[in-house]
């Protein structure tokens, strides 16, 4: 792509100082009618989330989804999606004439694919972005009057936090449905177990561990590990987006994040403060950006609960993936396949377990079409500055409080200059060296 298509495309603190103003003038927009039996679906974003993930989990989720625009920064992206989407419908079952009906004249490329797919003629918008995108485009999409599903998580920094949550508000105002991809929240075992939590299962709680210790990744985007001589060094970075804390967040947030928020959920509130540590030793080729490979930290929760958190990406390291918490009167376990709670109330889950990434869809679909908003965009926007806030004390060696973190940390990763040009170096963050902002 031409550097002059791609000017701009990053310079997200104009474009939220300058939306702002003019998002509350903006009336309701474009709601999706209730009662209809279509609802037209925007894809930004045509890379693995999107196309194998993103639109069909949604097209399984309810009769009547029709995928009508699609766009993606990348041409060789949104050239391979339509035959990676028809594909990926079809090993579902799905009808795929039925469900695919993007024209060519609805795929867009570049800078403006975004705006692009918003303003086409779409009810409902799914960004799978790179997090780094997901404020500026969750905004345009919720001003244009848009449903939205927005993955997790939502933002890399503080900054984008905030965003986030006051684009939140200007949907509630709205009307419009907002779901976020937490789908762990539509689990049933997990569903069920904190209900029971609530309810005072295991007493108070007193403490909590969550695990997530896992490979390294290493041949993720294998075909786009080596630079190409024709990319500059920002297309390779959003290109290796996941091994770029401006881009992803690092592990702990982009993928973690999962994690945290189930503790949130469970405890009903996010933490006080965090003091974290992590390095990166044993995944550090120079195609894995500056990102860690290891973190752990101490999360502090109101009534001074404590929930120790230990993360991996090391290949060969102990698998682990659940949580736990403890209480005045028991315990419990949950991971990603079941959920038991050990106490005078001893109970374990033995039901079916339908597929929580489909299920976040039903229930949007279902809130759209009869009128009754949800809007999860607090809540994951909270979890995903639980993550944030975890990376952040790990790099600078500084213990943080939830007040600071949310309220005074001007920590803005995007690009200082908004080019598709080559001086974007980014160090890897030493503890102690690394400044707090």
């Amino acid at each position: 792509m031409k550097d002059e298509d791609n000017s701009n495309m990053l310079n997200r603190r104009t474009f939220i100082k300058s939306s702002t103003a003019a998002a509350l003038i903006a009336g309701t927009g474009g709601v999706y009618a209730s009662g209809s039996d279509k609802i037209r679906v925007g894809l930004i974003g045509c890379g693995g989330r999107g196309t194998g993930a993103g639109i069909i989990d949604c097209a399984q989720s309810a009769k009547g989804i029709e995928l009508t625009a699609m766009g993606d920064l990348f041409q060789d992206h949104l050239d391979l999606a339509p035959n990676l989407i028809k594909a990926n419908l079809s090993e579902r079952g799905l009808p795929v004439e039925e469900i695919y009906k993007v024209k060519p004249e609805n795929m867009f490329v570049g800078k403006d694919a975004y705006h692009n797919v918003i303003q086409a003629d779409v009810d409902m918008i799914i960004l799978t972005t790179p997090p780094c995108f997901r404020p500026l485009h969750f905004r345009a999409a919720v001003e244009a009057g848009k449903h939205v599903f927005i993955e997790k998580p939502i933002a890399v920094d503080p900054i984008g936090v905030r965003s986030v949550i006051e684009t939140s508000e200007l949907a509630k105002q709205k009307g419009l449905t907002v779901v976020a991809g937490t789908q762990l929240r539509r689990f049933e075992p997990m569903r069920q177990a904190i209900k029971r939590l609530h309810d005072g299962a295991i007493g108070d709680l007193t403490g909590g561990q969550v695990v997530r210790t896992s490979g390294a990744m290493r041949d993720w985007r294998e075909d786009e590990k080596t630079p190409k001589n024709e990319w500059s060094e920002m297309e390779y970075h959003i290109r290796r987006w996941l091994f770029w804390t401006w881009t992803s967040g690092d592990f702990i947030v982009e993928m973690h994040v999962h994690n945290l928020d189930i503790m949130n959920w469970i405890l009903g509130s996010h933490p006080i403060s965090c003091m974290a540590m992590g390095g990166r030793q044993v995944r550090v080729e120079p195609e894995f950006g500056n990102v860690y490979d290891h973190f752990s930290a101490e999360y502090l929760y109101p009534n001074d609960v404590r929930v120790e958190y230990m993360g991996t990406q090391i290949d060969k390291f102990t698998y682990r993936l659940d949580q736990r918490v403890q209480g005045t009167k028991g315990s419990a376990y949950l991971d990603f396949a079941n959920a038991q709670i050990k106490s005078a109330k001893a109970w374990e889950y033995n039901g079916t377990h339908p597929n929580p990434a489909v299920l976040q869809y039903t229930e949007m679909i279902d809130s759209i079409r009869n009128g009754r908003a949800i809007n999860e965009g607090r809540q994951v926007a909270e979890s995903t500055l639980t993550a944030i806030m975890g990376r952040m004390s790990a790099y600078t060696g500084r213990e943080l409080k939830w007040d600071w973190v949310m309220n005074a940390s001007q920590l803005d990763l995007s690009p200082r200059e908004s080019a598709w040009g080559p001086s974007l170096h980014r160090d890897i963050a030493l503890p102690g060296l690394t400044d707090l902002i």
